[in-house]
This record gives structure tokens, C-alpha cells and sequence, in this order.
């Protein structure tokens, strides 16, 4: 019998265990001489970037704790009462415009033209001008007949309609301030779609213009209605709040600068003209004006304690369209304005050095930067690589200290504290992405998309049955791939964290990772159904 032959069997190739071998050894190889010096760049920008965030942040928790304890907000010098006295005694109104630009505001036309018809003021001093640029034939029907109906009632509408869109906004204003009518006409009041004024907005706004020749502007703060409506409003209320009660306030009161909000403000004809009239060059034509007017020498006034009832967007798409606008449209002005500003001989070096290293800066460029670069890539990057240290004062105490004075002026949605700090990274992608558009003038630098609004439009449609809260609108439309990427990113980092670190910093990866998730899923904001 031959003796039977066994051959070994040869040992099976794994191919995932060569790829992830071969992964690991071109990780070693490029970590050390590649990815460790362009990490350690990264890190002591985004730590600069930080530092320079703190310290704008705390000049300004100062200087309104000053203001708030001694009592000297600016307005409050002026005494209004004897201002309103004298004009009633002498009849002596100014001729005011009311601008209320439009376009497709289906559900809040009847709101913004009402009570901008209900303003209190002699009704042969007062224009009410509604610019509509509406593209539905039927909803310009409808927005006609809405001002005749008050015209009926004895009130002087004028409704303007173009037949294209130049300019947007801008342009709109600007053919709106061209009528032979306003020839006569001291002052602009402009009220965006959604905003609804009070009754007495006129009496306590143009008294501080006709007390002081010098001021071309006074800015009223907004007052969210549906703030309350989910989530995503409770978190977009909070650094409004802050840019109103502290940033604005904090311009007004030193005398340094602050911008023009786009509405709920009324302008001296003659500033608007001075500066050069309205300009559709950038998607912050409110803004543009502001500085154009800060330039020539015109000073601003900001009413802390008067407040205009307007909406927040409550639907993540229309979010993302306004944030990129107020994103990008500050970028490429700083990028179009800073020569101009720099050899500006008309105002003083403080001032210059306000609106281009604090307002422009950092408030517009690295506060974005820095939220999205630093705690999003950069942090999350050092735990991948050992080699770099992360100074701990530097990655905890300072963004925590900023964003508690950030959230203190909206004391009751402090238990939202950890909702809006993951928000407000996720939202930083996109601003960081616009602000970079706009320095660079890339594609979408020009976009205009109207923030969508809703009005009452769900609670007179869909009080029964309850609106739905799961989306029912296209896929296409609800994925956010960037998002979904960066919660990968984040993801990655905190199951690598949580095998071979012996910290907690998984903890803020995973509930970030788990943001980008919600957020790039669509599963945020209110949800209309189709």
C-alpha cells in the first residue's frame, strides 16, 4: 500500500487584514514628518483665533455692565416727551415713508401692511409704500387689493411693483426712494415682510432724528413671536438675543459703530443719499449702507427698550439660506470695504479699527471660523494624533466662558446650554463655508434666496390635525451630505477616544457626532407637510 501524501493546506490571506495593515503603516509613515506639523499650525491659529474671540467677548461683558449698573445707555439722554409736546403744540410733523418690501410673502402680507397702516401718525404726514416684487401673478392680486382696502380707509398706500428683480432688496429700495412723491419726505422707515410694528413706532423712533441732526439712524431690537415653536427657534433666539442686548447695545452706547439690521429702523433720507444711496454689491446691502454711512461721518442711535414683533424661520431649509446670506454677504463686504475703511481720513483710528478688526473680524469671520476649524476639526484631530498637545484652559475654560456670556442674555433657555453649543457647531460648516465664499468671491457669492415664512399659516391650516413632526417632503431635499460626513469624522474620533484614551472626551464626540446625524438626517425644525 503506498503511503498516502497529505499536504498542509496553505494558510488563507486575509485581504482586510493587509489593507488595514498597509492603512496603518502609511499612517506611521506620513503622521510624524506631515500630518503633526500642519496639525500643530492649525492648532496655534485656531488657539489665536480663540484668544482673540475671548477678549472681544469680555471687552464687551464689560463695557455693557458698565452701562446697565451706571444707567447710561445713549438713548436715554434724549428727552422725548418734550420733543412730542412740541410737535403737537406746533404741527410741525415730518413726512415719513414706510418701505415694506415683498416678494411672494403669501402668509404675512395682511400682517406687515396692517400694522404698518395702523402706525400712529398724521395720515397726510405718512406714506405707506409696499414694494412688491412678488413673481405670482394671483398673490400680487391679492397683496393689490390688501393695500386698496386701505387706501379705502383713508390711509396714503402706494403700491410698487418692478418688472424684474435687479438688485433684490437693495434694488427695490432704491427704485422705491426714486418716486416723485418722496420728494418731500424726511424719513424711511423700513419694516420687513414679516415685522409687525407696534402703534406708537414713529413716536418713539423719529424724535431722537429730529432732536439731533446728526444721527441718520435709529434701530429698534426684534421680538421673536414663535419663538416657542420648536427647538430650532429656542436655539436661534439665544445669539440673537446676545447680538441685540450686548453687541448692538455696546456700538450704541460708546459711539464706536454698529450695523443696520435691515428693518425695524428709520433713516435720515438725506444719510441714505450722503452715503450713496442703496447698493446691491453684496447680500448685506443694510450693512453696506451702515458702514458707507459710519464713514461720512453719520452717527447711529440703538432703542434697546423698543422692540418689533417679526419671526424666527422655523423650517431648517429656510434656515440655511438665511445663515449663509448673513454669513457671506459680511465676508465679501470686508473683503470690498477694507481699503476704503483703512484710508478713510473722516473718522478716528479707533473707529476704523472697530469696524475692521472687532465688528468685521472677528465677529463676522472668526467667530465661524474658529467654532467649526477649532472644536469641530482641529480638537477632534489631536486625538488621532498624540504628538500634538491640546492646552486644556485653552480648549475648555475660554469657549465655555464665551458661551456663557453669550447665552446669559437669554436666562431662560439656560437649560438649552448643551442643545445650542452642538447646533451652533454643526451650523458652522456652513458659515465657515460662506464666509469663505465671500472673501474669495466664489460661486453663490451673490445669492439671494427670501427667507421662507409661515406666519399663521399652521395654525389656520393644520390646527386639525396636529401638524406631523416626521418629514414627508423628498429625500433629496431632508439628506445633508456634509453634515453626515462630519458626524462620521466625529464619530471615528470618539470610538478611537474611547478605546485608547483614558479621558472622557468621547462623551462631547459622540453627542456632536450624534448633532450632525439629527441635523444632516433633516430631523430638525418644523416640518410643513406636502
Amino acid at each position: 500500500m503506498r503511503d498516502s501524501v497529505f499536504l498542509e493546506p496553505e494558510p488563507e490571506v486575509n485581504l482586510y487584514d493587509d489593507t488595514g495593515r498597509s492603512l496603518s503603516q502609511a499612517w506611521d509613515r506620513i503622521r510624524v514628518p506631515i500630518i503633526v506639523p500642519i496639525l500643530r499650525f492649525a492648532l496655534y491659529v485656531c488657539i489665536a483665533m480663540s484668544v482673540m474671540r475671548f477678549i472681544e467677548r469680555v471687552y464687551m461683558a464689560i463695557v455693557i455692565g458698565c452701562v446697565k449698573c451706571l444707567g447710561r445707555k445713549r438713548y436715554t439722554k434724549y428727552n422725548l416727551d418734550a420733543i412730542k409736546e412740541d410737535l403737537e403744540q406746533n404741527r410741525n410733523y415730518p413726512m415719513v415713508l414706510v418701505q415694506i418690501p415683498m416678494f411672494n410673502e403669501k402668509e404675512v402680507y395682511k400682517l406687515s401692511i396692517g400694522a404698518a397702516c395702523g402706525l400712529s401718525w398724521p395720515s397726510d404726514r405718512l406714506i405707506v409704500q409696499v414694494l412688491d416684487d412678488s413673481t405670482n401673478e394671483v398673490l400680487r392680486a391679492l397683496v393689490e387689493l390688501e393695500c386698496q382696502r386701505w387706501i379705502e380707509k383713508g390711509v396714503n398706500v402706494k403700491y410698487e411693483t418692478r418688472n424684474n428683480r435687479n438688485g433684490y432688496k437693495a434694488g427695490a429700495l432704491r427704485d422705491g426712494l426714486k418716486k416723485p412723491y418722496v420728494e418731500d419726505c424726511e424719513f424711511v422707515v423700513i419694516f420687513d415682510a414679516d415685522f409687525q410694528p407696534e402703534e406708537d413706532f414713529l413716536w418713539r423712533t423719529v424724535p431722537y432724528l429730529l432732536e439731533n441732526p446728526e444721527l441718520a439712524l435709529v434701530q429698534a431690537r426684534w421680538k421673536f413671536v414663535n419663538a416657542n415653536e420648536c427647538l430650532m427657534t429656542r436655539l436661534q433666539e439665544m445669539p440673537l438675543d446676545y447680538h441685540f442686548s450686548v453687541e448692538q447695545e455696546v456700538g450704541s452706547s460708546t459711539c464706536s459703530f454698529f450695523g443696520f439690521n435691515g428693518t425695524a429702523g428709520v433713516w435720515r433720507i438725506q444719510a441714505v443719499s450722503d452715503a450713496g444711496g442703496w447698493k446691491d454689491r453684496t447680500t448685506v446691502e443694510d450693512m453696506d449702507l451702515a458702514v458707507r454711512a459710519s464713514l461720512k461721518g453719520w452717527k447711529f442711535i440703538f432703542v434697546g427698550d423698543l422692540s418689533v414683533k417679526n419671526e424666527l424661520p422655523s423650517t431648517f431649509k429656510a434656515y440655511r439660506f438665511q445663515q449663509h446670506r448673513w454669513s457671506c454677504g459680511p465676508a465679501n463686504l470686508f473683503r470690498k470695504m477694507f481699503k476704503e475703511i483703512l484710508l478713510c481720513e473722516r473718522v478716528s483710528i479707533w473707529k476704523k479699527f472697530h469696524v475692521i478688526y472687532a465688528f468685521s473680524f472677528v465677529r463676522k469671520i472668526v467667530a465661524h471660523w474658529v467654532t467649526f476649524f477649532f472644536y469641530c476639526i482641529v480638537i477632534p484631530a489631536t486625538i488621532l494624533v498624540p504628538e500634538v498637545h491640546l492646552p486644556k484652559p485653552i480648549a475648555v475654560y475660554l469657549p465655555a466662558t464665551i458661551t456663557l456670556l453669550n447665552a446669559a442674555s437669554t436666562p431662560r433657555s439656560l437649560h438649552l446650554l448643551v442643545f445650542w453649543i452642538l447646533f451652533e457647531n454643526v451650523m458652522s460648516l456652513h458659515r465657515s463655508k460662506a464666509a469663505i465664499i465671500g472673501l474669495l468671491e466664489a460661486s453663490r457669492v451673490n445669492e439671494w434666496i427670501v427667507t421662507e415664512k409661515l406666519g399663521n399659516a399652521l395654525k389656520q391650516k393644520y390646527s386639525i390635525p396636529k401638524v406631523s413632526k416626521r418629514p414627508r417632503s423628498r429625500i433629496a431635499e431632508r439628506i445633508h451630505f456634509l453634515e453626515l460626513i462630519m458626524g462620521m469624522y466625529m464619530l471615528h474620533c470618539a470610538f478611537y477616544n474611547m478605546i485608547f484614551a483614558n479621558d472622557h472626551f468621547f462623551i462631547y464626540l459622540l453627542l456632536q457626532a450624534g448633532a450632525f446625524f439629527i441635523i444632516g438626517l433633516g430631523y430638525i425644525g418644523t416640518i410643513v407637510p406636502t
